[in-house]
Parts: structure tokens; C-alpha cells; sequence
């Protein structure tokens, strides 16, 4: 599950370049063709135009820099966007559109936002994450509402989150576990509005919880807590956004399926929530229910969760894995966990980096 943000870190986008996969392939989302899996990064074709790339459960979206959207892997639900419920081994252009801005990946749907602002969903909604007011699966992208002023959008499990440009911040979709933070445990086939607040800036989706950042760098969390993903000392289920801490450095922030991870503006990575594989980097496969600093460096750049693994990106250019690698979701060649960040080759182009449930996608 991708955490991206408008299609760069903190709003910038990311130059064109190769697009690379790795880890589980069973339904074809590494993209190269074969339904094999990869412990090493493999090229996804030879193109150099791949601008923003974002993973869902076992499905991979991606933005070309001529603003065209691509997918592939899993389908069942019509989460491709290409008009049917058939598997995709390598990436299929979705549409004919040119003005793709940012798209994200929840389990079994795809949301993404057009360079005029609206709003665009398909795939799975039996709890009515695509926001269109129903709970009819879509294999072809559905407009959500007719708002033109969408900015980021992040998909969870079975829901939706969202900012606006006016600094809102919108929910939709599964509920049981509080996870819209709209104080209730109802689920929501259209974009409700979370408070009335207007400094919301960036947003990302776990399995059933939510994470939030606002524009004073105050982290916020909500939704399922019994890891300790919410990191707020507890593991007390939020259905109202709750601060983790009181620090006010947050710059970007990702989820796993049960964990949650994020980057300071001082270059330092933390994270907090389920533990088991290691994903949370800090040696141990204890749970955390307060960030733990992962290392002690201040070069990490961008950050990504997988489903029980985590990808992330250096200032200078490498990329590190750790977690859960039984699939080659780790990159390096084994598929053995770690618990603690590993360097993946040697390379320092490595530019934007995403999630699936067992498999990885970067952008050098």
C-alpha cells in the first residue's frame, strides 16, 4: 500500500526515469511480463518516462511524465481501472488521458488525482472507498463528486483519505475501527469532512488506521491501534484524530498494514506499530507504541510501507529495505527479514520509492 504525496515528497515531483519491481509476482505486478518472482530489482521495460509509481495489495499504478496512468497486477475487482476483471503481467495504459497527476493504491482499489483537481476512483466497494455513493465495484475510474480542488489522496485498506486544497481534510470508506476519524465507527460511501480544520497537508492509509500531517509539523493519528501503530503510548482503537507527541518536525509520513513511519525535517526516520518481521527497523521484533528512532542518521528522504515491509530513500541517493522479505520483497537478492535497514545495491539514483503488500516498486 503506497503513501505518496502528490506525486513527489512534500509536493515536488520527481523527474522521469526507469521504473524497477521486485518481490511477489504472482499476478503480475512487478510488471515485467512474467508471473515470477524477483528477490533482486528487475527493470519494468525500457522506458525513462515514468514519473510517480504507488503499489496496492498485489496491484501497481504509475504516472508517465506526459501525464498518462498505468497499471498492473491483480484485477479482480476492475482495481487496473482498464475496463475489465483480467490480470495484467505488464503495465497497461489506463484511458487515453493525459493529465494523470497523482495515484495511490489501497487493497483492492486505485484513487488518483488529475492536474485539474478532481477526483478519480475504481475496484473494490463494498465499503464504498471508491466515494462515489455506492458500493458497486468499478473497473473503469469514477468521478468522485465534482470537486475540482483535490490535492493528495491516499488509499488504506478498505477506505479512503484525503486533503483538499484549502487544507480540508476528507474520509471515506471502512470504518470499524475509527478509521475515518470522524468519531464515529460508520462506514461512508462519500467524502465526509474530518473536523473543520484547514491545515491539513499530507495524508497516508494503513490497513484499518490513518496518519496525518498538519502544515505547523504536528503528526496526527486514528483508526485501529492494537500494535501500537497509532503511537500514542496506547493501544486504544482512535476514532477522533489524536497527536502523537507534541513535536511540531514532521515532513512526510507512510503506513504499513500495522505500522506507521515517518520522517522528521531534521533527516531522522521513526516508526511505530507491529514488529514481528522488523519493519520497524530498530533491531528488535518488538511492537512500539511510541516512535522509536530507526538508527541515528539524518540523510533519510522519502519513506514507504509495504505490507510488513518498509522501503526508503536516502538524501544521497541509495535505497534501503528492511522487514518482512520471504517474497524478495526486500530486494536483496534473499528472501530473508531484516531488523534493520539494509542497503539495496550500490546505486544513488534512486529517486521515489512505494509499497505493495509483498512487493516493491521504485522510480531511479
Amino acid at each position: 500500500m503506497s503513501r505518496l504525496i502528490s506525486g513527489g515528497v512534500n509536493g515536488s515531483f520527481y523527474r522521469g526515469y526507469g521504473l524497477w519491481a521486485w518481490g511477489y509476482n504472482t499476478y503480475g505486478q512487478l510488471g515485467d511480463g512474467t508471473i515470477v518472482r524477483k528477490s533482486s530489482p528487475v527493470q519494468v521495460g525500457s522506458l525513462t518516462t515514468w514519473s510517480q509509481v504507488a503499489g496496492g495489495h498485489y496491484h501497481t499504478v504509475a504516472v508517465k511524465t506526459d501525464g498518462t496512468l498505468w497499471a498492473c497486477g491483480y484485477n479482480n475487482n476492475g482495481q487496473l481501472g482498464d475496463g475489465t476483471v483480467a490480470n495484467k503481467s505488464s503495465p497497461i495504459q489506463v484511458g487515453s488521458l493525459t493529465n494523470w497527476k497523482q495515484v495511490a493504491g489501497g487493497r483492492y482499489h486505485t484513487v488518483a488525482v488529475k492536474t485539474d483537481g478532481t477526483l478519480w476512483a475504481c475496484g473494490y466497494n463494498a465499503y464504498g472507498q471508491l466515494g462515489d455513493g455506492t458500493v458497486v465495484r468499478k473497473s473503469s475510474p469514477v468521478q468522485v463528486g465534482s470537486l475540482t480542488n483535490w490535492k493528495q489522496v491516499a488509499g488504506g485498506g478498505y477506505h479512503t483519505v484525503a486533503v483538499k486544497t484549502d487544507g480540508t481534510l476528507w474520509v471515506w470508506g471502512q470504518n470499524n475501527s475509527g478509521e475515518l476519524g470522524d468519531g464515529t465507527i460508520v462506514r461512508k460511501s462519500s467524502p465526509i469532512q474530518v473536523g473543520s480544520l484547514t491545515n491539513w497537508s499530507q495524508v497516508a492509509g494503513g490497513g484499518n488506521h490513518t496518519v496525518a500531517i498538519k502544515t505547523d509539523g504536528t503528526l496526527w493519528t486514528w483508526g485501529y491501534n492494537a500494535q501500537g501503530q497509532l503511537g500514542d503510548g496506547t493501544i486504544t482503537y482512535k476514532s477522533s484524530p489524536v497527536q502523537v507527541g507534541t513535536l511540531t518536525n514532521w515532513s512526510q509520513v507512510a503506513c504499513g498494514q500495522f505500522y506507521t513511519i515517518a520522517v522528521k525535517t531534521d533527516g531522522t526516520l521513526w516508526a511505530c506499530g507491529y514488529n514481528f518481521y522488523g519493519q520497524l527497523g530498530d533491531g528488535t521484533v518488538a511492537n512500539k507504541s511510541s516512535p522509536v528512532q530507526i538508527g541515528s542518521l539524518t540523510n533519510w528522504k522519502q519513506v514507504a510501507g509495504g505490507g510488513e515491509h518498509i522501503v526508503a530513500v536516502k538524501t544521497d541517493g541509495t535505497l534501503w529495505t528492511w522487514g518482512r522479505g520471504g517474497e524478495g520483497q526486500l530486494g536483496g537478492g534473499t528472501t530473508a527479514s531484516k531488523s534493520s535497514p539494509v542497503q539495496v545495491g550500490t546505486l544513488t539514483n534512486w529517486s521515489q520509492v512505494a509499497g505493495g503488500q509483498l512487493h516493491t516498486v521504485a522510480i531511479k
